[in-house]
């Protein structure tokens, strides 16, 4: 069967990861685009390939649920952080989410047990996601005197609600699939449109309107194409078929190649925190997969 040998879903969880990398660099030329008119009209954009196959969208009013607080919910939430929390910490606590599909997989996942290993290694890449997101200003005194107080409290909740929806999220998926109440790759078509919408809606009460130009319709349609719809499609894939432990571990290599090329991306040079954190990230991911064989959801060794 197709996508079901561990490393056909490791290409597409990087697929996945390799599209989501190039948002930050699409977001900054987006900058000056209200956060929920970008979302809106990139998550309907990005399910337009879907919509041939919108016979596969008749799906549970569970499934539904799933999709569009996966989608929509963790947009929302996550933008709202940002209103609330300065941007890089909000976004750190933000990547708790590979970190909770770790060690929320044997919550979800019948027959899935962590050993020291995953642990290890998720624990790792998440510090390595840390060094990547805050670099130097982690060791300066602005950072440690003014950035995690408690005025900024309900932006890192926020944030840390966000990052635990889009681990249920991705996880939930695979538990429904197991209990054969899954929905098909395609629907998630119908969560970005219904996502879409519901963005579109709040930009409509809570943001100023603006125009758009040529240039700003050819990124937006390169974002809902990319990281903002085929990766939702890859990542569904990957973890239905994968390992979510190995996945989750592999997630961090996100943050990581998002500031790389980000900084490529402004001319900015690479600093020693970027190095530090691919030795960390790279190596959590080589820990992780020389964990013990993966299991393939129902407590069976996949092969």
């Amino acid at each position: 069967m197709l996508f079901t040998k561990p490393s056909a879903c490791t290409l597409l969880a990087l697929c996945a990861i390799a599209l989501w990398s190039s948002l930050a660099v699409l977001g900054t030329l987006l900058a000056h685009i209200p956060p929920f008119l970008l979302t809106g009209l990139a998550l309907l954009i990005g399910s337009v390939p879907a919509w041939p196959f919108y016979r596969l969208w008749r799906v549970s009013r569970a499934a539904l649920a799933i999709g569009v607080s996966g989608l929509f919910g963790y947009h929302f939430l996550l933008f709202m952080a940002l209103r609330h929390a300065p941007a890089v910490e909000a976004n750190l606590v933000n990547y708790l989410w590979p970190l909770g599909i770790v060690l929320m997989a044997p919550l979800f996942l019948p027959g899935v047990k962590l050993t020291a290993t995953h642990l290890v290694a998720a624990y790792a890449g998440f510090m390595g996601a840390a060094v990547a997101i805050v670099g130097d200003s982690w060791f300066s005194e602005k950072a440690a005197g003014t950035a995690f107080t408690g005025s900024n409290a309900l932006g890192y909740a926020l944030a840390a609600i966000a990052a635990f929806i889009w681990a249920s999220y991705s996880l939930m998926g695979k538990r429904l699939s197991l209990q054969g109440r899954g929905f098909p790759t395609a629907a998630i078509g119908l969560f970005g449109l219904v996502s879409g919408l519901l963005s579109l809606l709040c930009h409509a009460l809570l943001e100023p309107s603006v125009s758009l130009g040529t240039r700003d319709w050819m990124l937006i349609i390169l974002m809902g194409l990319g990281p903002l719809g085929a990766a939702f499609f890859l990542w569904d894939a990957a973890l239905k078929k994968g390992d979510a432990r190995s996945i989750g571990i592999l997630s961090y290599i996100t943050p990581l190649a998002s500031t790389a090329l980000l900084l490529v991306a402004t001319g900015k040079p690479l600093t020693w925190g970027v190095g530090l954190a691919t030795v960390l990230i790279l190596g959590a991911a080589a820990l992780g997969s020389r964990a013990k064989p993966p299991s393939d959801g129902a407590g069976h060794p996949s092969h």
